[in-house]
């Protein structure tokens, strides 16, 4: 709350109208239905015309400081310290702790993306990234840099399960870069993750300068047209180089045919063929590395295999487990909302929420639901963390049996039993209580005394403050009906 109630500079990105609203004068043609046009169209657009995705993409003249979203970007220098429109008003609002931040860092190299606490700011985090400076003679080199640091935000934005992302204009003007062919690559690459891996991200924000909005103003109906008329319409404007499925550009020449395996030959339809390839992987030097699986599998059921083979053995199943995640598309899991990333506890670790009610056991798949914690996961785990499960208001139906929390317990990798500081078990039952005491005493070591029941939230915040936890509404509600409303957070809550 500002001081004495005044109103917040801050902006609700919420209340932003999205791409699939034009304002006055931007209204497209509709004096054909969509679905005649359809049938006139002689050739469909590489980027057709979804009304689901430019709701998902809002256009607005401003500070991308000032967006009050889940994250917003910073362009800077490879050492992040850089001085710019952007970046300094990003720092001024943030507060000097962010810049104690960034030294943790040690820089970001062009094309990356770190991320950072939000601090003082409206948006929770800052992803950081380092657009590349543009020379005619490099081009190609500098549309991939720029493709990379659209790209590898929108992933870190997938992966941290942030909801809305407010985009700056990353190329800067002191490195260079042309604002035409620029919007152009931003452009092409946010439509491209958004149609193919979006399902969790529901708004970006392109927060643009007076100088970029009408260059993205006529840009944005070649990659997201707001009907088909429009689609077709921007059908000839779309320029010829448009970048691979994702995207990214594509140099011919560097088009190098690498084989699945290296050394192996293809063609193995025959018995005789697929005998000589077999024959000749195990002769080559990587594979005699590798030892004889059945053997090491044999001592490990004897128990004679030793520990450091062991831990080789179980790494190895994880990478597998790890690989099957990134492939599969588990955008039906990430939609129930019931894993995500907030901010940080009182001694700076990342908090994980586990929401124990958006669990449906019964009507997911259960190997899924294992594949997209370890996707989730994966990157969380490699530094100290804690977990916070909401046990509120959960039934029958919400509850993972023993069998299948101690087949996670052993396919994960070391590091997440290892990094776990604690796990946060809140509004447990009685009955809760004691299949946990019996979970940890007899199935699992070592996590024991890491679990913590929280009875109350008054009882979580001494540990994690409010305002760095992302609380389901209904869990709230359940607390203060239960134990009243006698924390300061509840101030900004309705009466219930």
């Amino acid at each position: 709350m500002d001081p004495l109630g005044a109103r917040s500079q801050f902006i609700d990105v919420q209340t932003l109208p999205s791409w699939d609203q034009p304002q006055q004068g931007d209204e497209p043609d509709s004096s054909k239905t969509n679905q005649q046009l359809y049938k006139d169209r002689d050739t469909g657009s590489p980027f057709p015309y979804r009304e689901h995705i430019n709701k998902k993409v809002v256009l607005f003249n401003g500070n991308v400081a000032l967006l009050n979203c889940t994250a917003i970007v910073n362009t800077s220098n490879e050492t992040l310290i850089d001085k710019n429109p952007i970046s300094d008003s990003i720092h001024s609002l943030a507060g000097p702790e962010l810049k104690e931040e960034l030294l943790k860092l040690k820089g970001c190299r062009t094309g990356e993306a770190k991320m950072t606490k939000g601090f003082n700011l409206a948006a929770r985090f800052i992803v950081h990234t380092v657009g590349p400076k543009y020379k005619a003679r490099y081009r190609t080199a500098a549309e991939s840099s720029l493709y990379s640091c659209y790209r590898n935000v929108m992933q870190l934005a997938k992966e941290q399960a942030l909801v809305s992302v407010g985009f700056c204009g990353i190329n800067l003007p002191k490195r260079g870069y042309p604002i035409e062919d620029a919007t152009h690559i931003a452009l092409r690459t946010v439509r491209r993750f958004l149609e193919n891996h979006g399902e969790t991200i529901e708004t970006v924000v392109f927060a643009v300068t007076d100088l970029e909005e009408p260059v993205y103003k006529k840009l944005l109906p070649l990659y997201f047209p707001r009907s088909v008329e429009e689609e077709h319409r921007s059908l000839p404007l779309i320029p010829a180089d448009i970048g691979n499925s994702e995207g990214e550009p594509v140099v011919p020449e560097r088009q190098i045919r690498i084989s699945e395996k290296p050394g192996f030959h293809e063609d193995s339809e025959q018995e005789d063929d697929l005998q000589k390839d077999l024959s000749f992987v195990g002769s080559h030097a990587f594979a005699r590395m590798e030892g004889d699986v059945d053997k090491q599998r044999k001592l490990i059921l004897q128990g004679q295999m030793s520990e450091a083979a062991q831990h080789k053995q179980h790494q190895r199943n994880y990478n597998r487990w790890l690989c099957r995640a990134r492939a599969e598309d588990l955008s039906d899991i990430a939609a129930l909302k019931a894993l995500y990333q907030t901010g940080v506890d009182i001694c700076g670790r990342t908090v994980m929420v586990l929401v124990g009610r958006n669990i449906p056991v019964a009507q997911i798949d259960i190997e899924k639901a294992l594949l997209y914690f370890i996707h989730v996961m994966d990157h969380i785990v490699v530094k100290e963390y804690v977990l916070v499960y909401f046990h509120t208001l959960t039934g029958e139906h919400n509850h993972l049996d023993s069998d299948f929390l101690k087949k996670l317990y052993d396919i994960v990798d070391s590091k997440y039993k290892k990094n776990l500081q604690a796990f946060y078990f809140v509004h447990p039952t009685f009955r809760s209580k004691v299949s946990t005491w019996f979970f940890t005493t007899f199935n699992v070591s070592g996590l024991k005394d890491k679990v913590q029941h929280v009875e109350n939230l008054q009882q979580l915040f001494t540990c994690i403050l409010p305002e760095q936890i992302d609380i389901p509404p209904f869990v709230l509600e359940y607390d203060a009906r239960v134990n009243g409303p006698y924390h300061p957070y509840y101030s900004s809550l309705p009466d219930l």
